[in-house]
């Protein structure tokens, strides 16, 4: 049993232990001059909300059969689905500049950059939603993707000691027992791919073993006999990347989820962009932009009989339909009776590195994706690997840091309180590892700080009777948001707009 000050003692250790991983290989400052900053705009008008200090002043009320709120890749594909089918009469109301969510985008001399998801994997033929998309959009046609939006070569790589390999299963220094697990593992993987039950969308899988959902990743491995430190980092490095969570902090229905349900393909994948998948988020918000009021904050949702209001501070929308496309932890600070979904989300940074050199290596060795081993960091993409120059003599990287360890609220509270200071150094500290040089390449570091990036699905969380409740929840407001299928990936959120819609236009009879 853990007592209280037990608990207090981990996290303390925990965050000693995420702070002093983070500075391993700091060098010391150079004069050579950084700018950069802050780049998010989030945050502290999401802290305003939870406070509840938002002035209102209403200044007219509109009368709408249905309202979107969250312009994310959720929102934005129940906008595209309503679109399609003919239904044209709603509003998606987004509180940022910007809408994509997750999927933002920002772009400078240099090069467009992402600042969240970077890509979005080949879909197999069964993910009918994205194939419908991607041929809109001019990536798929005749059965074919554009050889031009899938990843070019190298794709990954991952810095182990002292040395880069190619793929980011460790090589380096594997034993034959390392080998021996690898394949029995990625065997094991194929096998649970086979039985039909780890697929996306996740509502169209089996779901039959359900008790898989009551056990870390990290114990699953264990029982069944992998103690290779080489895969055990590889499967938490999966896990903190697509889900912002340790192994042994996430459901191990999802840690095979992550390894089996997007099955083999022929096509070399994943579908990337300069800006990631603010490619995919940017045509379809000039394709909805009629439908679009950025910078519009919904500070209240109320239920007005059998309708409902939903306030903004200039506008209140009098409405037949809600659909909630935002993330679901936002819900009690805007409603009274909310539906609750209780969920783990993870604090994330992103930052965007303006290189006016590249580091001492041949830049063309330099892959798309690339990872240092034992990092507390996720690595970083190279924004302009796509691009079809033969040289590029500056560019932008985005690296990524799960704030995995620890306290999930102790890590939002770091990074509100922290200057931006502070994580250029631990970023540079990441970095120099691989790259002793890097301070004289960059000349500017623009951080994203995301306090609820995603949802986490940990241990119990995917089978527990209220997410799945609330996945077939009907009515006249409903839950759009990819948290309610537990996986913050572009499929789920895709799947869940387009179903959210659905829902809509039958209950308004259209």
């Amino acid at each position: 049993m853990t007592t209280a000050s037990g608990a207090a003692a981990k996290s303390k250790s925990s965050r000693r232990h995420f702070l002093s991983a983070a500075l391993i290989g700091l060098s010391p400052k150079t004069d050579k001059p950084i700018q950069g900053g802050f780049a998010d705009t989030m945050m502290p008008l999401g802290h305003r909300l939870r406070d509840r200090v938002l002035g209102v002043t209403f200044q007219e009320t509109v009368r709408v059969p249905l309202v979107i709120v969250g312009a994310g890749i959720a929102g934005l594909s129940a906008a595209w689905h309503l679109d399609k089918r003919g239904f044209r009469d709603f509003v998606l109301l987004e509180m940022d500049r910007q809408a994509g969510g997750n999927s933002k985008w920002g772009e400078n001399e240099v090069s467009a950059y992402p600042w969240a998801a970077h890509y979005l994997p080949v879909p197999s033929k069964e993910v009918k939603l994205v194939h419908e998309l991607m041929e809109e959009l001019g990536v798929y046609h005749d059965g074919h993707w554009e050889e031009r939006h899938l990843c070019h070569s190298p794709q990954e790589r991952l810095y182990l000691h002292g040395r880069w390999q190619e793929g980011l299963e460790p090589e380096v220094a594997a034993t034959k027992a390392d080998r021996t697990q690898y394949k029995r593992f990625h065997d094991q993987m194929r096998e649970f791919e086979q039985s039909g039950e780890w697929v996306i969308p996740v509502d169209n899988g089996k779901r039959t073993r359900r008790e898989l959902d009551q056990l870390s990743m990290a114990d699953w491995m264990r029982r069944n006999g992998y103690d290779s430190p080489y895969l055990h980092w590889l499967v938490d490095y999966s896990c903190r990347d697509d889900y912002g969570a340790r192994s042994h902090q996430t459901s191990a229905w999802a840690g095979i989820h992550y390894f089996a349900a997007r099955g083999q393909q022929e096509d070399k994948g994943p579908l990337t962009w300069p800006e990631g998948n603010g490619w995919i988020a940017g045509r379809l918000i000039r394709k909805l932009d009629r439908y679009l009021r950025t910078e519009t904050m919904v500070v209240r949702i109320r239920p007005n009989g059998t309708k409902w209001r939903v306030l903004t501070p200039k506008t209140t929308y009098e409405t037949d339909m809600v659909i909630f496309a935002a993330p679901a932890f936002l819900l009690p600070y805007i409603m009274e009776d909310p539906p609750r979904l209780k969920a783990d989300y993870s604090p994330w940074l992103t930052a965007n590195l303006t290189l006016d050199r590249w580091p001492e290596e041949n830049a063309s060795n330099v892959a798309w994706d690339n990872v240092i081993y034992n990092s507390p960091g996720l690595g970083y993409v190279v924004a302009t690997h796509q691009s079809l120059k033969t040289r590029h003599d500056r560019t932008v990287w985005t690296y990524y840091w799960a704030l995995a360890d620890g306290v999930a609220k102790d890590n939002r509270r770091l990074l509100a309180e922290k200057d931006w200071t502070y994580w250029k150094e631990l970023i540079l500290g990441d970095l120099s590892r691989a790259h002793p040089d890097i301070r004289q390449c960059v000349s500017r570091i623009d951080i994203m700080r995301m306090g609820h990036a995603m949802v986490r699905p940990s241990v119990g969380f995917l089978f527990s009777p209220q997410r799945e409740a609330l996945a077939r929840q009907t009515g006249s407001f409903v839950l759009a948001n990819s948290d309610v299928s537990g996986f913050s990936i572009f499929e789920e959120a895709q799947y869940r707009g387009v179903q959210a819609a659905e829902k809509s236009l039958r209950r308004i009879g259209r």
